[in-house]
């Protein structure tokens, strides 16, 4: 396996065994409804700019299947209606690569309010694009921006706007990972205004980037604007068509914001500015991508489908890298299925051998074929050089595992420990031996004792 994949691959499973610390989170509650063991991914909670309420979100295993999700805590908030239910229902039922899923919503009264909770798929060591694109531009070349507030809708001084544009120009996106970008939001967009939907959450700060080695993105948070919005009374044919065409002006501003490099650029003050920039540094067809969705407004015959000839053969582009990507992958995985294998061989000779009791019968593992599979395990792991020395070499180990589990003719010659014995058998009959002394202990029956016998509680839960 490549280090960069497996680096990111070890640091993705380090985020997902982390824990909190109690001491600084003394109300997280132990549970909230079937989810226990809470670990906040933000700091403090903080009123969302996308839904003005406070949000936090958590990490949590789901005590029904084990697995992490990802909690939204909408604080203070009452469950609307239940006439919204069929709208959770359908948010549920979307499938994407490109938009992260919502599993379920409940109330709970667990942190002492009434909070509304959103359970989403967990990707651990995700940024969002704000994190990855833009809030390193804060501050750049040892230049602080002094108008900075946080809020781009604040108002700044135009000559500040213009030269914070032109100064970000230097660290303009490549144009390729633009258009990455654009097919994947414009395949999830599709994909939920077919079945019906909206979006209504295209913000740098709800799409994940949730590798660091390629360039794949999800959406996140969709469904909370539909159910904290919902209003029984509206027309819902006509409020989704609304709502598809502010998706599209907000995919629109997203794509310019990023093609600038900067927040600011959406800003109306700031549009002929950014406009020329981007003429001057992309393509013809992403500057007519980016005005076609920024006109979208007031134009109800507009649909994300009519953005698929401005991509074009650029389309392809984007399949041949996923392809590839997927064959790259499967070439690993296979590295990964033979590591497995071996694995399970060693499994099962430690299971056998120097095993204390078996049948009432103290010295099972030293008689028969477990002695000979307790020589063989010496021969694999416990060999010294002439000096005495510990002899490791990994290929050896490999080489000998393979050939017992191939169960080959080849023979190979065992010896004792004080070298007073030896044996020399063949893989075959060691591969015979090691199947059926674990298949003894796997149809071994329980044994009438007065008190419950050892094992370990992680065993027995498997």
């Amino acid at each position: 396996m490549p280090e960069e994949i497996k680096q990111e691959l070890l640091h993705k499973n380090s985020v997902t065994l982390s824990q909190p610390n109690r001491q600084l989170f003394p109300e997280l509650p132990l549970h909230v409804d079937h989810y226990h063991e809470l670990c906040p991914l933000e700091s403090s909670a903080q009123k969302s700019a996308t839904f003005g309420y406070p949000t936090t979100v958590y990490k949590a295993i789901n005590s029904k299947n084990g697995f992490l999700y990802s909690l939204r805590r909408i604080h203070g908030f009452r469950f609307p209606s239940g006439k919204c239910l069929g709208l959770i229902d359908a948010w549920k039922q979307l499938q994407h690569c490109n938009l992260v899923s919502l599993r379920e919503v409940f109330t709970t009264k667990a942190f002492g309010d009434n909070s509304l909770i959103f359970a989403y798929d967990y990707f651990p060591a995700a940024e969002s694009l704000m994190t990855r694109h833009f809030e390193r531009n804060n501050q750049a070349n040892g230049y602080a921006d002094p108008f900075n507030t946080g809020d781009p809708s604040v108002p700044r001084p135009y000559s500040h706007q213009k030269n914070a544009l032109l100064r970000h120009h230097a660290n303009m996106l490549p144009e390729q990972l633009l258009w990455t970008y654009i097919i994947q939001l414009s395949s999830a967009i599709r994909t939920i205004h077919t079945a019906g939907l909206s979006v209504r959450s295209l913000d740098p700060t709800k799409i994940l980037v949730i590798s660091r080695t390629r360039p794949q993105i999800r959406l996140n948070c969709c469904g909370i604007y539909d159910i904290v919005t919902f209003d029984p009374t509206n027309n819902p044919v006509t409020i989704n068509q609304f709502h598809q065409l502010e998706d599209l002006l907000a995919l629109g501003k997203l794509i310019l914001a990023l093609a600038c490099n900067s927040l600011l650029a959406t800003q109306r003050e700031n549009l002929t500015t950014s406009l020329e920039l981007i003429t001057r540094t992309y393509s013809s067809d992403l500057r007519n991508l980016i005005v076609y969705l920024m006109n979208s407004r007031g134009s109800g015959s507009r649909t994300i489908n009519d953005i698929m000839p401005m991509i074009g053969a650029r389309f392809y582009n984007q399949l041949d890298a996923a392809n590839a990507r997927a064959d790259f992958l499967e070439s690993c995985l296979s590295k990964e299925l033979e590591n497995g294998r071996l694995f399970k061989l060693i499994v099962k000779l430690n299971s056998i051998v120097e095993r204390q009791d078996m049948n009432m019968d103290p010295s099972w593992s030293e008689t028969g074929d477990r002695y000979l599979l307790k020589l063989f395990r010496d021969f694999i792991f416990h060999q010294v050089t002439s000096d005495g020395r510990p002899w490791l070499d990994l290929s050896h180990v490999v080489h000998c595992l393979n050939r017992l589990d191939s169960g080959t003719n080849e023979k190979i010659t065992l010896m004792t420990r004080d070298e007073q014995i030896v044996l020399i058998t063949t893989f075959t009959e060691l591969k015979v031996c090691l199947e059926q002394s674990f298949a003894e202990i796997l149809t071994c029956p329980s044994p009438q004792l007065k008190h419950s016998p050892q094992h370990h509680p992680m065993m027995s839960s498997q």
